[in-house]
């Protein structure tokens, strides 16, 4: 009966608190509920306990309201989801049967029956699991992004799944493909939240995706989770509230390898280009070329940026631009996917052999690694990606884990950073899910991710989020590819 007044108070309170839901609908629900109590009390001092309980339950839906966590929409349709929920005889044949009722009840406990609701659980909340969704290109030219993030998410939701889930709950996965088109997100996204009835986003791959992506979850109050992008669209001043961030930001990655460049490898900055998607991912990170050139006291407004389209290997006018370029450029900062890196390091490397190479980390490592294998080993020598997880090819006690989980889940599968991340994101996001306890919803998850903090998970950094800081790490590590395509760690500081 407490957990029954705990789960059926907040609806009450927050529908008190929101002036268009008719009364006579939430009183019929209260006044049920009070009857309940009666009857399944069985002294006066129980009776008192249960209502001062019921009380404080609806004092806190009404609180829940009145400082923004829930709005009026949401609290109508709990509302209504508890009507359905209670439709039929009453409400104390339904969720509070009498102790007579109850006694025949057990009587009958060995008999199959439908279970017995107790209450409105949250949208992708059920008695035995949590759904979740992920929109991200499963088809296209950027495919194998989806596919690695997917199965690095896959990987720790198995991990926990077999350990008894989270609460008794199973997590699950449901994937929907947008082809790394923003004209595509949208009905993506409609999939995973009105046919999937997914309770959160987790792992959405790309920056224009995401322009579209997020204020489709906002509009819904719907937790958007460790996308697979740096943007600073993700990463608003206050935060977003429903947006968190596990991995650094595009400017973060794109101001460590400048630094790099130029502390490290002696480089002028106006020997340093940028070769970026022509969209906001592009944007993203020359944005970070930018800041990191103005921190150094370097005008910003002489960076060479060659362009190139998304979903295309059409890196012509790039090099043709580069060509063009005086003095001439040392070092390409790539802002791209695995395909057009490759390309554009094939059409230049013979033209500019010293050419220095560097990469994001949503570039795909793996992926970019492939393709340049296939070219020959002058190819993958010395080509930079900068990494948001420690490298893949390490044994520290996180990528140990990861890579047990990955055989024993995905035998067949290679280690890959991609799939790494996704990997770390949700297991962050499971860690909230434990904190939250089992009577999660949207807005007890996101206040308990807020007072997470100084989280171990064996990466060599720890994990931190706060009211005014949805973003878990800030670490940046640095990697090269050698003659044979394997990446090794390299010092960026």
């Amino acid at each position: 009966m407490r957990d029954l007044a705990g789960r059926v108070g907040p609806v009450i309170g927050s529908a008190q608190a929101c002036r268009d839901i008719a009364r006579p609908r939430i009183q019929t629900i209260a006044d049920k509920f009070s009857q309940v109590i009666r009857e399944a009390s069985s002294n006066e001092a129980e009776r008192s306990d249960l209502t001062q309980t019921f009380d404080r339950s609806v004092a806190d839906g009404r609180a829940a309201v009145s400082s923004g966590k829930i709005d009026c929409i949401r609290a109508d349709r709990q509302l209504a989801d508890l009507e359905r929920s209670i439709s039929g005889p009453s409400l104390s044949s339904v969720i509070g049967p009498s102790p007579a009722a109850a006694a025949t009840a057990a009587n009958a406990a060995t008999a199959p029956t439908a279970p017995v609701p107790t209450g409105p659980l949250p949208r992708g909340i059920g008695e035995k699991e949590i759904r979740f969704g992920i929109a991200a290109p499963f088809s296209g030219p950027a495919r194998e992004l989806g596919r690695q993030m997917k199965l690095g998410i896959e990987t720790a939701f198995n991990r926990i799944n077999d350990a008894g889930g989270v609460d008794g709950r199973m997590l699950k996965l449901y994937a929907a493909d947008d082809g790394y088109e923003p004209s595509r997100t949208a009905e993506a996204m409609k999939q995973l939240y009105e046919k999937d009835q997914v309770f959160g986003i987790v792992g959405n791959v790309g920056t224009p995706t995401a322009a579209v992506a997020i204020p489709y979850a906002l509009e819904r109050r719907m937790l958007f989770f460790g996308a697979f992008t740096g943007a600073n669209i993700l990463r608003n001043d206050p935060p977003d509230r429903y947006v968190f961030n596990y991995r650094a930001s595009y400017v973060q990655e794109t101001d460590a390898v400048v630094r790099y460049l130029v502390k490290i490898r002696r480089l002028q900055p106006r020997q340093i280009a940028v070769f970026a998607q022509q969209d906001s991912y592009g944007d993203a990170g020359f944005a970070g070329v930018a800041k990191a050139f103005r921190s150094m006291g370097v005008n910003d407004g002489a960076i060479l940026r060659l362009n190139y389209a998304r979903n295309t290997v059409d890196v012509d006018d790039a090099i043709n631009q580069l060509k063009l370029a005086k003095p001439p450029i040392k070092a390409v900062v790539m802002v791209a996917t695995y395909r057009a890196a490759a390309r554009f390091i094939e059409k230049t490397r013979d033209l500019y052999p010293g050419l220095i190479y560097s990469n994001v980390s949503f570039v795909g490592s793996t992926a970019l690694a492939e393709e340049l294998k296939l070219l020959g080993p002058r190819y993958t020598n010395g080509v930079i990606v900068t990494q948001v997880v420690p490298a893949v090819s390490g044994y520290s006690s996180a990528v140990l884990e990861y890579k047990n989980a990955l055989a024993k889940y995905f035998p067949g599968e290679a280690p890959d950073y991609v799939s790494f991340e996704g990997y770390v994101a949700a297991n962050v996001l499971i860690q909230g899910i434990k904190r939250t306890g089992p009577q999660i919803d949207t807005e007890k998850l996101i206040d308990t991710l807020e007072t997470m903090r100084n989280l171990d998970l064996g990466l060599g950094t720890q994990l931190s989020f706060g009211r005014s800081e949805h973003q878990a790490s800030n670490k940046v590590w640095g990697t090269a590819l050698d003659e044979s395509g394997r990446y090794q760690p390299i010092d960026l500081e």
